[in-house]
């Protein structure tokens, strides 16, 4: 793309009917995200940010509007082209972790590359999975169950299988959802060191200080972007209100208005 946008929505609806009823998921929302950004999709429940989490991960299809990716327009691939770009183009990590209960780690993060158009041996895929549960800091645990591990270790587990296929976006839903404090701050350092990477990261959170950590908030409410703000604008917002003698106090309510 010209501008170096790896995401493109550009005036995307979602309607869902239910017998004669409309619901307008998502109204109208244009949106880009360059290439290694790593961006926080954030609003209360019902403001649409879920459908548009699911439209960007090919999940769903917009009623209206278009959608591209990586240059490819998605909006209205079906089915089995939609699960192929998934495949090959991005990563999940959802807040339940979604590990198959009685494989272990590094069966669960082969799943992808099995389903993948690669066709590599198991020692192969043994390697390849090794190497990514190693760069999450899970090296030695390859063998152990979930049940073996902390909620930490087994979101470690669900992001090195969302990488194993190096996809071109990540995208995670509420991933901190089921962490207590100390390991949320453990994986969010993961996900800003897969930032400095390169990697391009949208996450869905209810938390702004999770959303902290991303360089750029998008705030929905009744399907609608009502604030896309990126950090430096946030941090001279907080040093205007620091000069000003007005700066809040840690743990009040944050400047985004959430």
């Amino acid at each position: 793309m010209n501008n170096g946008a790896l995401v493109r929505l550009t005036d995307v609806h979602k309607t869902y009917r239910t017998g004669e009823m409309e619901v307008h998921a998502v109204r109208g929302v244009s949106l880009e995200i360059k290439r290694g950004e790593f961006v926080a999709l954030m609003g209360a429940s019902g403001s649409g940010k879920s459908t548009l989490m699911n439209i960007l991960g090919c999940l769903d299809r917009p009623s209206s509007g278009s959608y591209i990716l990586d240059d490819a327009d998605v909006s209205a691939l079906d089915r089995d082209r939609l699960a192929d770009i998934r495949n090959r183009k991005i990563g999940f990590v959802f807040q339940n972790f979604n590990l198959l209960p009685r494989t272990s780690a590094r069966e669960n993060v082969e799943l992808p590359l099995i389903y993948s158009a690669q066709r590599l041996t198991n020692a192969q895929l043994c390697e390849k999975a090794d190497r990514v549960l190693a760069s999450v800091g899970l090296a030695g645990r390859e063998e152990h169950y979930p049940s073996q591990l902390s909620g930490g270790q087994q979101q470690r587990v669900a992001i090195a299988r969302a990488l194993v296929n190096e996809p071109e976006v990540l995208l995670a839903d509420e991933p901190t959802g089921n962490l207590d404090s100390r390991t949320s701050i453990e994986i969010m350092g993961i996900f800003q060191q897969l930032n400095e990477r390169g990697i391009t990261i949208i996450m869905v959170t209810h938390e702004q200080d999770i959303a902290a950590y991303a360089q750029r908030n998008v705030v929905m409410r009744d399907g609608v972007i009502l604030i896309d703000r990126a950090l430096s604008e946030r941090l001279d917002a907080t040093t205007q209100l620091q000069q000003d003698g007005r700066a809040r106090p840690p743990g009040a309510p944050g400047i985004m208005g959430e």
